[in-house]
């Protein structure tokens, strides 16, 4: 029995446009949960790179699509099993604007195989890594916000009578 285990932090977006949400299908080369869930765009920070820098890059890798701007919202660790490794992941969770555009995936080979806008009322938890079912749950609740902004791809604005 392997009982190798890995730390990892990643940082993820949450972008909502016209009631959808943007979503990466994991592919066999996904590292930390199972392949063919839907998961929320982003990944693995490296060493000496910042969250925000990681997640503009994992957009691009992921998507195809350039982070306009980020706000942290929530930060939530997972245990994870695959391929003989226990993941630690500690996932960073980013509101994101995005620049205008169609996703398509951009890396070759990647983590993921698919990126698509899925709308918000479609989702089941069995479709979804856990990280991605937490986000549609934060969504739901609106942790005191408002789902979509003003720009491309927003996931949140402050809701009325909230102070920023």
């Amino acid at each position: 029995m392997d009982t190798r285990a890995q730390t990892r932090v990643s940082a993820y977006a949450i972008a909502v446009e016209d009631e959808r949400l943007l979503l990466a299908r994991l592919s066999d080369a996904s590292p930390v949960f199972a392949p063919g869930l839907w998961h929320l765009p982003g990944g693995g920070i490296d060493p000496g790179e910042q969250p925000v820098e990681a997640l503009a890059r994992e957009l691009r890798e992921e998507t195809g699509l350039e982070l306009a701007a980020a706000h942290l919202l929530d930060a939530r660790t997972y245990a994870v099993r695959r391929r003989g490794v226990s993941w630690n992941l500690t996932a960073l969770f980013y509101a994101v604007d995005l620049t205008a555009g169609a996703p398509a995936v951009a890396e070759i080979d990647g983590s993921t195989d698919a990126a698509v806008w899925i709308p918000l009322a479609d989702l089941q938890d069995s479709m979804l890594s856990p990280a991605a079912a937490d986000a549609r749950r934060m969504l739901e609740a609106g942790s005191g916000a408002v789902r979509e902004g003003a720009g491309h791809g927003s996931a949140w604005r402050p809701a009325k009578g909230t102070v920023t």
